[in-house]
């Protein structure tokens, strides 16, 4: 299954929301240098949907506020 993401690095309070149009927003203490942030909302959402590691995987936006992630 493929969802929209948006990402807030440099996030105060870590968490994840949904909004009315059914995307998530990922809220990371995580800067946006180097993949950090990437790497951070990657492993929110492992924890989110209770997958491996490697159950999920970045589609598209990696340099981007908006994503695509894949959950397998």
């Amino acid at each position: 299954m493929k969802i929209s993401v948006i990402v807030h690095p440099n996030s105060k309070r870590p968490r994840i929301e949904a909004d009315l149009t059914k995307i998530l927003h990922v809220y990371v203490s995580a800067s946006a240098l180097e993949g950090k942030a990437n790497q951070a909302t990657t492993e929110a959402l492992v924890k989110f949907f209770k997958v491996k590691n490697s159950g999920v995987i970045l589609v598209k936006g990696e340099k981007s506020k908006n994503k695509v992630f894949e959950i397998i």
